[in-house]
């Protein structure tokens, strides 16, 4: 009995050892809950509007108070993750790298938070915009579950997660593009599904190998062991695969043809949202799983990478160039802001690359001034990429009431808007403007930061390249404004308006006109923000930066994960 009762003791005790070491035992702080809260905010108003389908007049009074509610969850993970620093969360209680893990450092937070603001703008246009018909068939709960992914993918500090809430935002994006079952639509969705799968099934295969490799797929586990396997061909095969199945979805050159194909064919609402947050999570994988987990692998990429910026912004401005549909011209202007985006990941992180031939002290010169030159062209890419968001949004919106207006989103069948609607011309101005990356606006100051990196990384093509797409993209808005809405409404335009057809036209787009409130809500919301980062950037500049210092430097991301769970 005395030998059993010692045997059973120390089972117990070895137990308890090992729970001690895997599992955290103490408990969890409120304020901890916060980092979660805006992925469990978008999946209980999910559910419940999803119980609440057939209620199609009650839905918004539910939907517009939750997004509010988002939004505000996600202004307080922000000021708490500015405040104290990169916060992490294990669930179950596990500790790293056993459990997964949600850490969201500054750029998590600050992109959570931009998509809290662009889906509440969404959603009260959505009011006005979305048919009863169409709540009925889950407009509602298609955004929440969208939004709940995107923002997972935010937070998220597990790469198999990662993988897990790229699923859950297209199951919602594949439901909210086919709303209305047109052909057109199908056709569009056809595309969009087929190759958003191929990239997702490229991602978990790809994570499936890393985990072969590193046997763990904690985020901060990643980076830790990656560090010592510099050189490695095996992780850079990894960092390869992870780069095209990202750039898949971020549409940047040369995978970008779905991109055009489909974001014309859903309601105005709905390629706003996609426009502005879908193509962000694609960089934002890249910025967060090259530069951060696999930085010498990123070294190796970046020529590649400098190339494929390059031509994606000049695609997507001839492109715009080339257009004669509204809808389709603003498609690739999201294609070229891609590209905009990915020449700040141009910029190399190590001296060597920019000066192979230095040596002495004009060496240790160039060492130094590496860090900046790489922070500067992440930091104007994590602006740029948080200005895309806002003024592509912003962007679909007001041409959704502008086609409208005119029954078409045809060029040559717009124009008369400026004398008949002039706030709404103002503020499609302002959009055009900061799209084209003119100053007084959002779009300039990160553009001056790129265009110094680049040239600080002795890529002055690539400077160039930045700016002669904005060059072609303020032409495309030139033409866009002039034909839409400084000129005088057509002929055929104006009697087929009148008429039967052109009411049937009007009431295809379903979107708001400036009669209704609701439309301008939105509208004047986001140009704010385009304005206030164009007029006073320090405060976005400074966030941006710091951001990109704890991307490049993960120290505190590693420390939040290990040490604070520990």
């Amino acid at each position: 009995m005395a030998t059993t009762g010692t045997a059973d003791t120390g089972g117990h005790g070895e137990l308890a050892a090992l729970k001690a070491e895997a599992m955290v035992t103490g408990p969890v702080a409120g304020s901890d809950y916060l980092i979660v809260l805006p992925v469990v905010i978008c999946f209980i108003f999910g559910a419940a509007l999803l119980m609440m389908r057939k209620r199609t007049n009650r839905q918004p009074w539910i939907a517009i108070p939750g997004l509010v509610l988002l939004f505000a969850v996600d202004l307080a993970l922000l000021a708490k993750v500015a405040t104290e620093g990169t916060q992490t969360m294990m669930m179950g209680g596990w500790k790293p790298p056993f459990g997964i893990a949600f850490t969201v450092d500054l750029m998590g937070a600050l992109f959570v938070t931009v998509t809290g603001f662009v889906a509440l703008a969404c959603g009260i246009y959505a009011v006005a915009s979305i048919s009863p018909t169409e709540r009925r068939y889950g407009f509602y709960p298609f955004l929440f579950l969208m939004i709940g992914g995107v923002s997972g993918a935010f937070l998220t500090g597990d790469i198999f997660n990662l993988y897990v809430w790229l699923e859950v935002l297209l199951i919602g994006s594949f439901g909210l593009l086919i709303l209305g079952s047109e052909h057109e639509q199908l056709d569009g969705a056809t595309k969009y599904c087929f190759l958003n799968l191929v990239g997702t099934t490229l991602f978990l295969i790809t994570t499936a190998y890393l985990y072969g490799v590193f046997g763990t797929l904690n985020m901060a586990d990643i980076a830790a062991k990656a560090a010592t396997m510099e050189g490695d061909s095996a992780v850079t095969i990894i960092a390869v695969m992870y780069l095209v199945a990202f750039a898949l979805k971020a549409a940047a050159f040369p995978l970008n043809a779905w991109l055009p194909a489909s974001y014309h064919t859903p309601r105005f609402v709905v390629s706003a949202l996609f426009a502005g947050l879908l193509t962000k999570v694609g960089v934002y994988g890249i910025m967060r799983v090259l530069m951060m987990l696999f930085p010498p692998e990123h070294q190796v990429l970046v020529p590649l990478i400098a190339w494929i910026a390059g031509l994606t912004m000049l695609l997507g401005a001839l492109g715009a160039l080339a257009q004669t549909d509204l809808r389709r011209l603003l498609n690739y202007m999201v294609i070229a802001g891609i590209g905009t985006i990915l020449a700040g990941l141009a910029v190399p992180q190590v001296a060597s690359v920019m000066v192979a031939q230095a040596d002495g002290e004009a060496a240790m010169l160039a060492t130094a001034a590496a860090i900046p030159a790489a922070q500067t062209g992440l930091a104007g890419a994590i602006y740029y990429a948080l200005h895309s968001i806002v003024v592509m949004t912003a962007l679909f919106l007001a041409a959704g009431v502008a086609a409208r207006l005119n029954g078409s989103s045809s060029l040559a069948e717009m124009g008369g808007l400026w004398r008949r609607y002039p706030l709404l011309a103002a503020l499609m101005l302002v959009f055009l403007f900061g799209v084209s990356g003119l100053p007084p606006f959002s779009g300039f100051w990160p553009k001056v930061a790129l265009v110094r990196a680049t040239i600080l990384a002795d890529l002055p093509w690539l400077a160039a390249t930045i700016l002669v797409s904005g060059f072609l993209l303020t032409i495309a808005s030139a033409r866009v404004f002039a034909l839409a809405f400084w000129r005088p409404l057509p002929a055929m335009s104006a009697a087929g308006s009148d008429g039967e057809a052109g009411q049937i036209e009007r009431e295809q787009f379903q979107a708001p006109g400036p009669d209704k409130p609701l439309s301008l809500i939105p509208l004047l919301a986001l140009a704010a923000f385009v304005v206030a980062a164009g007029v006073w950037p320090e405060w976005l500049a400074q966030l941006t930066s710091a951001a990109a210092a704890g991307v490049l430097d993960p120290a505190a991301y590693l420390q939040s994960v290990f040490g604070g769970a520990s």
